[in-house]
Parts: C-alpha cells; sequence; structure tokens
C-alpha cells in the first residue's frame, strides 16, 4: 500500500476554531476480545509452550503383583510473533500549521494509530493471515475445515456471505487462548524525531514517530477454541441456541468458554431466532449471553467469509 499523508485541505477541516473539542469517529474500531482475552509477555520475539498429549496408562493392581510404567507426552508449540508497527510520519509545517501545536497534532496522530493497530491485532487474532498475510497465524487459520473437531457447520451456501461465532476458553492460568505480547511486552512509542521526507517533486521537513510492539495468538489446546462456521443471510442458517447448544457440547466438563465472539449479524439473527420462540409474542431482548456465556460482538468479525468446506 503507497504512502497516506495529512493534506493541507484535511488541516483546515481539523483547524476550524469553531469545531468543538470532541473525538469523534464513524470507524468501528474497537476491539472488545482483545480486552477479553488473557495476555502474557515474554522475553524475546518467540513464544514457545508445551502442552499434555499423551496420558500416561494407569489401572489397578493384584496384590504381589505389578504393572508396566508408563509416562505422559508432551507436544513443544513454538509461535513466531511478528510486529505490529503503528509508526506514521508528517510534515512540519502541516504540523506546527495545527491550531493546538504541532505536540498535539502528534498526540492526537498517535492515539489514532494505536487505537487502530489494537483492533488490527483483534481481526489478525481473529482471521489470521487472511487478514494481513504478513500477520501471525490466527484462530481462522487453526480451524479451517468444516469438518474440524470443535467446529459445527451452520450450512449456509451463500458464497462470501458466511460469519462465524467463536466460543473462547481464557483465564489467569494462561493455558488457552491468550494475547502474548513479546520483547517483555513493550509496545514501544518512540521518540518523534525529524527526518527528510520524499515527496513527488523532492524532498521536505518531517517528523517521524516509531510505534510498534511483538505480538502472537497463543491458540492453547485442542478444547481451548471452537467455531460455528457458515453462517449465512440463508433461511435457516443463522445464528441460533441451538447450533450453541452444539458447540458448547464440544468442549470437556467442567472446562467450557469463557465467552462467545460474534458479529453484530450473527448476534441480531440469534435475538430473531428467540422471538420467534418467545411464547409471549413479544420481541426478545438482544442476547447479551446463551447458556450462561457471556457474548461478546466484534466489528472484527466479517460478514463476507469464504465458505469452510470437508478437508479434502
Amino acid at each position: 500500500m503507497a504512502d497516506s499523508f495529512m493534506t493541507l485541505a484535511e488541516l483546515v477541516v481539523i483547524n476550524d476554531k469553531n469545531l468543538a473539542d470532541r473525538e469523534i469517529s464513524d470507524l468501528l474500531q474497537e476491539a472488545p476480545v482483545l480486552a477479553a482475552l488473557a495476555a502474557d509477555t515474554v522475553p524475546g520475539t518467540v513464544h514457545k509452550y508445551t502442552k499434555e498429549t499423551g496420558a500416561p496408562v494407569v489401572g489397578f493392581r493384584d496384590v504381589n503383583d505389578g504393572r508396566d510404567n508408563s509416562k505422559s507426552a508432551d507436544t513443544l508449540v513454538t509461535v513466531n510473533m511478528k510486529i505490529l508497527d503503528a509508526s506514521f510520519a508528517c510534515d512540519q509545517a502541516l504540523a506546527k500549521a495545527y491550531r493546538k501545536g504541532p505536540d498535539a497534532y502528534i498526540a492526537r496522530e498517535a492515539a489514532r494509530h494505536v487505537k487502530a493497530a489494537f483492533f488490527g491485532a483483534e481481526k489478525q487474532f481473529i482471521n489470521g493471515t487472511i487478514s494481513d498475510s504478513d500477520g501471525f497465524t490466527g484462530m481462522a487459520d487453526a480451524l479451517d475445515d468444516s469438518d474440524d473437531a470443535m467446529v459445527i457447520d451452520a450450512g449456509g451456501t451463500t458464497a462470501d456471505t458466511a460469519s462465524s461465532v467463536w466460543a473462547l476458553r481464557t483465564g489467569g492460568d494462561l493455558n488457552d487462548v491468550a494475547a502474548m505480547l513479546g520483547a517483555d511486552g513493550v509496545l514501544d512509542i518512540g521518540e518523534t524525531v525529524t527526518q527528510r521526507l520524499t515527496g513527488t517533486n523532492g524532498t521536505y521537513p518531517g517528523w517521524y514517530t516509531p510505534i510498534f510492539g511483538w505480538m502472537c495468538l497463543q491458540i492453547g489446546g485442542a478444547y481451548s477454541m471452537g467455531r460455528i462456521c457458515n453462517l449465512t443471510a440463508d433461511s435457516g442458517k443463522g445464528l441460533s441456541d441451538d447450533l450453541i447448544a452444539q458447540m458448547l457440547a464440544e468442549f470437556p466438563s467442567g472446562k467450557g468458554p469463557t465467552f462467545l465472539a460474534m458479529s453484530r449479524r450473527s448476534r441480531r439473527q440469534l435475538q430473531q431466532s428467540r422471538t420467534a420462540t418467545n411464547a409471549t409474542g413479544a420481541p426478545a431482548p438482544f442476547p447479551v449471553e446463551a447458556f450462561g456465556v457471556p457474548i461478546i460482538t466484534t466489528d472484527a468479525i466479517l460478514n463476507t467469509e469464504a465458505l469452510l468446506t470437508a478437508a479434502e
């Protein structure tokens, strides 16, 4: 993608002395799933952990008789972190012309870049390399077939109109889904420095502010997350309590998901399915939970996913 800088026309808009001192946005850039995930830091840029993949064989024995010795088995998981970069540059003349001064201009842009970065991280957590091929592996990369274990197929058939609901288990023990931050968890907002920038017809003085950090997703074990896929607007192929019940039944007893993450369309489909079965005939409220599991809605979950198919 080509560089994009603020233009003089855009500066005129934000420099209007009659502007109210508010930050109002039309963008969908909240990151509620990221906020709900457990998080941990690692000192470097590679995250390694082990997960138990084989149980020891145990049983009873007779008096004066023994049993063969057994052992458990572990698998090493290595996840390479990626750089989340929100750095930006600006023309010094433009920043100095801002009505609140250059420091306020840079602070304003830095806050917006960091917010956009967190939303980008949430999209990467959920959609993985489909969102950004240069980013880390996400949940959609791990459960990418309709017949995967921990996947429930809603059966939608209209191409590129699908959505997913994610059932995620996360917590303070950090054994399941977690956000991992490298370089000891530092999101480095560096010192703004003068730099010569290159325009179409030559160079000009600019200010450059580096903002970056290392990040990846820990998925955890085989039962740390589940996916309801191929949810579409096709008749009978939207989200329902029955599909959620099927998903919850895939989790081990006592280790169910911490929350369900879904798009606003899926939440509306769930609400409409409850309205249709409401004995009073009154519209059901927008759901905030299903079977005691809280619901989080996020704009990082798309309604334009490709349909998932069975593994070949």
